[in-house]
């Protein structure tokens, strides 16, 4: 009875928590449903009574375009990281190259760069380069934050795979890169899916480089669109709440589906012997 009681008093602080970590969430999608006249009503309403859609269909006028520029930066960043990431993974974890200490520590220092430091420098070589304020120019940024998680979280796990199986593919005929498209991505499938999420979620949420190399382009992302609509509309709270409502569904959405897979692929070495 006493770990019973235990518990359900565990349980009991986990929903009130989770409730608190969560109450700005409601929140947001409870101003996003709210008519103007009454968000500054007292005491305020807990709920979108009269609710209204206006907000959206701001939406679905104004921020589209901000939608679909996020959507191809965050699809191009997962590709970029993944077809630079995947192959020097495998060269750290198996091939084990000169260098590859080095290079792994360097990796280390490189996510403890300040995202500031890198925009600076990145808007001195666009410029020079003429890739500033472009999409691929905001896709290359954002893949430098994502490639070292990356190559770290997938050379942890396929260091854990079976050095027999590697053998076997090798007895079988197989040369180094057969080895790794037909061995090595299919065993490192959940680590794959765990890295291009985060690459995904790190380039929909960046506003440090999209302010800094893609302020004055034709083609921005949602963060600045967000950015620019509080400035050009700041009583429109409903509005607001309702892009960025619009805005965290994709991440939500692929969080949910991938939820099993993230689980998995944070743990190195899960393949055993």
């Amino acid at each position: 009875m006493r770990t019973t009681g235990r518990g359900w008093w565990r349980t009991g602080l986990g929903v009130v928590f989770t409730a608190l970590m969560l109450f700005p969430v409601y929140w947001m999608i409870n101003v996003s449903f709210t008519r103007d006249q009454d968000m500054r009503k007292t005491p305020p309403y807990w709920f979108p009574v009269d609710g209204t859609l206006e907000g959206y269909r701001a939406v679905l006028e104004q921020q589209l375009p901000y939608l679909g520029v996020s959507l191809v930066v965050g699809l191009g960043t997962v590709a970029l990281t993944l077809v630079i990431a995947v192959p020097a993974a495998y060269s750290l974890a198996k091939l084990r190259p000169r260098g590859g200490g080095v290079l792994g520590f360097l990796l280390l220092i490189a996510q403890m760069i300040p995202g500031v430091i890198m925009a600076m420098g990145f808007y001195a070589i666009f410029l020079a380069t003429g890739v500033l304020n472009t999409v691929p120019g905001l896709i290359v940024a954002d893949s430098t934050l994502a490639v070292p998680f990356a190559v770290l979280i997938l050379a942890a796990f396929m260091s854990g795979i079976p050095e027999e199986l590697l053998q076997a593919a090798r007895v079988d005929g197989a040369g180094v890169l057969r080895t790794f498209w037909s061995v090595v991505l299919p065993v490192s499938r959940n680590s794959v899916i765990t890295v291009s999420l985060f690459a995904f979620l790190w380039a929909w949420s960046d506003f440090v480089f999209a302010s800094t190399l893609d302020q004055g382009g034709g083609h921005q992302p949602i963060t600045l669109g967000i950015y620019h609509y509080i400035g050009n509309n700041n009583q429109q709270w409903n509005a607001i709440m309702a892009t960025a409502v619009v805005a965290s569904i994709p991440a939500t959405v692929l969080l949910v589906i991938a939820q099993r897979y993230v689980a998995a692929g944070v743990t190195a070495g899960a393949v055993k012997d």
